[in-house]
C-alpha cells in the first residue's frame, strides 16, 4: 500500500514539473527595441499608420492567446504571460507613435519659422535696396506722389499663400488618415468580438464544470445499491 502511494506521489510530481516546464517554454521573447528616430514627414505618416495596424494585430493575438490559456492547466500563469507580452508590444508601438508625432510637430514649427524668416529677410532686402537707390528726378510736378511699393503687403500676401497651400495639402491627406482610422476601428471591433466570444466560452465551460461537480457530489451522497 505504501509503495503504491509513493508511486502515485512520484507520478504526480513528474506531471507538475512537466507542466511547469511546458509553461516556461512558452514564454514570449522580450519585445523589440523601438525603431530608429523619424527623419521625414512621409516616414512619420507611414509609421503612424503602421502603429494603428500593429495595435489591432496585437489585440487580436492577445485574444487568441487568451482563448488558448483557458485550455491549459496553469491558466493564471498563462494569462499573465499573455498580458505581459501584450503590454510590452503596445509600449513599443506607443514609443514609435510618440517619436513620429514629435517629429511632425517639430517640422511644422520649423516650416513656420523658416517662412517667417524668409519673409523678414525679403522685407529687409527690399528696404535696403530702396534706401541705396538715389531718388529719381521728377519728370513733371504732380499734385500727388506715385504710390510706393508696399513690401509689408507683399510679405503678408506671400505668407497667406503659403498658409493656403499648407491647408490644401492637409485637406488632401485627410481622406488617407480617415481611411486608416476606419480600418483601425474595424480591427478593434473584431478584436472585441473575439474577446466577448472567449468570455462566453469560458462562462459556459465553468457552468458545465460546476454542474458536473454538483452531479458528482449528488451521486457520491447516494447510498450504495
Amino acid at each position: 500500500m505504501r509503495k503504491a502511494q509513493s508511486v502515485l506521489r512520484s507520478a504526480a510530481c513528474t506531471l507538475v514539473l512537466g507542466l511547469l516546464a511546458a509553461c516556461a517554454s512558452e514564454r514570449q521573447a522580450p519585445p523589440p527595441a523601438p525603431s530608429s528616430p523619424t527623419t521625414s514627414v512621409a516616414q512619420a505618416d507611414e509609421r503612424l499608420a503602421a502603429v494603428a495596424a500593429e495595435r489591432a494585430a496585437i489585440e487580436a493575438r492577445y485574444a487568441e492567446r487568451e482563448a488558448v490559456c483557458y485550455d491549459k492547466f496553469f491558466v493564471n500563469n498563462c494569462l499573465d504571460q499573455a498580458k505581459e507580452t501584450r503590454r510590452n508590444a503596445l509600449a513599443v508601438q506607443r514609443a514609435i507613435e510618440i517619436d513620429a508625432e514629435r517629429f511632425k510637430r517639430k517640422h511644422k514649427v520649423e516650416e513656420r519659422d523658416r517662412a517667417m524668416a524668409e519673409a523678414e529677410a525679403a522685407y529687409q532686402a527690399e528696404e535696403a535696396r530702396m534706401a541705396a537707390e538715389p531718388p529719381a528726378p521728377p519728370k513733371a510736378p504732380t499734385l500727388t506722389p506715385p504710390p510706393r511699393p508696399a513690401p509689408v503687403a507683399n510679405r503678408i500676401a506671400r505668407h497667406k499663400q503659403r498658409t493656403q497651400e499648407a491647408a490644401a495639402k492637409e485637406a488632401a491627406e485627410a481622406p488617407k488618415r480617415a481611411a486608416n482610422a476606419a480600418a483601425y476601428e474595424e480591427r478593434r471591433r473584431k478584436s472585441e468580438e473575439r474577446q466577448r466570444e472567449v468570455a462566453e466560452r469560458k462562462a459556459e465551460r465553468e457552468a458545465k464544470q460546476a454542474a458536473k461537480a454538483e452531479q458528482e457530489k449528488a451521486d457520491a451522497g447516494k447510498p450504495a445499491q
